[in-house]
């Protein structure tokens, strides 16, 4: 039986986890927070108080974790890692982080035997919980194949997009069109409602149509309801656009329309709406509005 070392079992990497028990894998898990440990070996997998003692005997390794630093200090720490996998472990980083930190992450790793991946993950809370993520994958072809198996049994669509580095660089892109989507939807139920129309009617008339998205699909309820429970955090979002900033100044591009939703989420933070949903980003366009 194949062992996966599961490194972060928050809202994306508990249910991942939980897919691969569900599979047939056998997944040690650890987080910061026991209770969601707990929660994996209620669902079959086993847990372990520390990184070490998770991958020092997994075939696989797998990272969901919140930003760059933190993959860094899993990854490149002394008690990390690198610092224990076995020499010919596969590593695959689905956290979404710099494209520069995973290339750097790869550059390690293949210093010391271990083969990776970068492949972040896209789809929320619900794709995760039903194991139809979409992961864009960087990393070597025949790695690619080696890992394929294990990006099936959570996701359902999967690609290979590169080497290393580049799964991160086009998870970076998606999280720039789906921020626009979501502000553009803002602004369009503003809109219908500022005029009084019937906003269910006219959401389902707009997803008909070439408006139509999986945003306004997955969102438009929520902003309608004013519901925004997280599935996938303000502050998350924030995160990847900053990335988005950092990678496009380093390539010398010049991205207007994505520099304004940037400052619209990180406002939206900033006035403590970070631990939201990101379709939370309505409440800050409803304010510039006075229609809070």
């Amino acid at each position: 039986m194949t062992t996966i070392g599961f490194v972060g079992l928050g809202i994306m990497g508990g249910p991942m986890a939980a897919n691969l028990v569900k599979a047939g894998y056998f997944v040690v898990g650890t987080n910061l927070s026991r209770p969601k440990i707990d929660w994996l070996v209620e669902q079959g997998g086993r847990g372990a108080d520390s990184i070490a003692e998770a991958v020092k005997d997994a075939d696989v390794v797998i990272t969901m974790l919140p930003d760059s630093p933190d993959v860094e200090a899993a990854a490149l720490g002394d008690e990390g890692i690198l610092a224990h996998a076995r020499q010919g472990a596969l590593y695959i980083d689905c956290s979404s982080i710099r494209p520069d930190t995973s290339r750097a992450v790869a550059d390690a790793a293949a210093s010391k035997g271990v083969r990776t991946l970068d492949a972040p993950v896209s789809g929320g809370e619900p794709k995760a919980i039903d194991g139809t993520l979409s992961l864009m994958v960087g990393g070597e072809p025949e790695t690619f194949e080696a890992g394929r198996e294990f990006l099936e049994t959570v996701g359902s669509t999967i690609v290979h997009v590169g080497p290393a580095g580049s799964g991160q660089t086009v998870k970076i892109a998606n999280q720039l069109i789906v921020a626009g989507n979501i502000g553009l939807l803002a602004e369009a139920l503003l809109y219908l409602e500022a005029h009084g129309v019937d906003t269910e009617a006219g959401m389902r008339a707009l997803g008909g149509g070439l408006a139509g998205s999986a945003v306004l699909d997955a969102k438009a309820e929520k902003m309608r309801s004013r519901e925004f429970n997280p599935g996938f955090r303000i502050e998350l979002h924030d995160k990847d656009l900053g990335n988005l900033e950092v990678s496009a100044r380093q390539a010398g591009l010049a991205l207007p329309i994505g520099a304004l939703v940037t400052q619209v989420v990180a406002a939206a933070k900033a006035q403590g709406d970070g631990s939201l949903d990101h379709s939370g980003l309505f409440r800050q366009l409803a304010q510039l509005s006075g229609r809070d």
